[in-house]
C-alpha cells in the first residue's frame, strides 16, 4: 500500500510541478499552447486505447466495456453541463469577471476526478504494471494541465503564487479520488473492469470535446498533428517498456 500511495501522490503532484513555470514564463504562443495540448491528447488516447480498454476486455466482455466507456463520457458531459466550462483560449485575457477563475478551477477539478479514480483502480486491480502505466500517463498529462490552469489564472490578474496554489489544489482532488478508486477496487474487485472502462471513456471525452478542438483553431494544425502523434507514441512506448 505504501508504494501505491507514493505513486498516487507523485501523479497528483505533477499538476503542481507543471504550474511552477508560470513564475518564469510571461506568456506562451498559440503554437506552443496547441503543441502542448495536442501532445497531452496523444498521451490520453494511447492510455485509453492501448492500456485501459485492453485491460478491461481481459477481465470482462464487450458489453461491460461499452457500459463503462459510455458511463464515463456521459457523466463528464453532465458535470460540464451542470458546471459550465470555460476554455483557456476562449476567455478574454483582460477579463476581470471574478467568477471566471473559479469556474476554470472547478472545470479542471472535475476532469481530475475520473483521472484519479482510474489511477486508484489501476493500482488496486492487481494487474501487473497497469497501475504504474495509468499513473504515468496521468502524471505526464497533469503537468501541462497544471501549467494551463496557472497561466489562465495569471491572465485573470490572479497573483502567481495563488495561481500555483490553486493548480496544486486540483491535484489534491485527484489524489483524494485516487484513494477512493483504490478503496473501491479493493472492496469489490468486480468493479475493476467497469472502473478501467469508465476512465477510458472520460479521457476520450476530454480529448475529443476539449483538447483536439482547442488545437485546431489558430492555424497550427500541422504542428498539433505531429505533437499528437508524438504523445501517442510516447505513451505506447511507456506501456511496452513496463510490460
Amino acid at each position: 500500500m505504501e508504494w501505491n500511495l507514493l505513486i498516487m501522490l507523485l501523479c497528483a503532484c505533477a499538476t503542481g510541478a507543471g504550474a511552477l513555470p508560470v513564475f518564469f514564463i510571461r506568456g506562451i504562443s498559440h503554437r506552443g499552447m496547441d503543441s502542448i495540448l495536442a501532445y497531452t491528447a496523444g498521451i490520453m488516447v494511447a492510455a485509453s486505447t492501448y492500456g485501459l480498454i485492453p485491460a478491461s476486455l481481459k477481465l470482462t466482455n464487450l458489453y461491460v466495456l461499452c457500459i463503462g466507456v459510455l458511463t464515463g463520457a456521459v457523466l463528464l458531459s453532465i458535470l460540464e453541463w451542470v458546471i459550465p466550462h470555460e476554455d483557456v483560449e476562449h476567455i478574454r485575457m483582460n477579463s476581470r469577471v471574478p467568477s471566471s477563475s473559479l469556474m476554470m478551477v472547478m472545470a479542471m477539478t472535475l476532469h481530475n476526478i475520473p483521472e484519479g479514480l482510474s489511477v486508484g483502480a489501476g493500482l488496486g486491480s492487481q494487474i501487473e504494471n497497469l497501475g504504474v502505466v495509468v499513473a504515468l500517463s496521468m502524471g505526464i498529462q497533469n503537468a501541462p494541465e497544471g501549467f494551463l490552469v496557472a497561466l489562465f489564472l495569471v491572465h485573470q490578474k490572479v497573483r502567481r503564487g495563488l495561481a500555483v496554489c490553486l493548480a496544486v489544489l486540483t491535484g489534491v482532488i485527484e489524489f483524494v479520488s485516487s484513494l477512493i478508486g483504490y478503496s473501491l477496487v479493493n472492496a469489490a474487485l468486480f468493479l475493476v473492469p467497469y472502473g478501467l472502462a469508465f476512465a477510458a471513456g472520460a479521457m476520450l471525452f476530454v480529448v475529443y470535446k476539449e483538447l483536439i478542438p482547442e488545437t485546431h483553431g489558430h492555424g497550427y494544425e500541422r504542428w498539433a498533428t505531429f505533437s499528437f502523434l508524438a504523445g501517442l507514441l510516447s505513451m505506447i512506448g511507456l506501456v511496452e517498456w513496463f510490460r
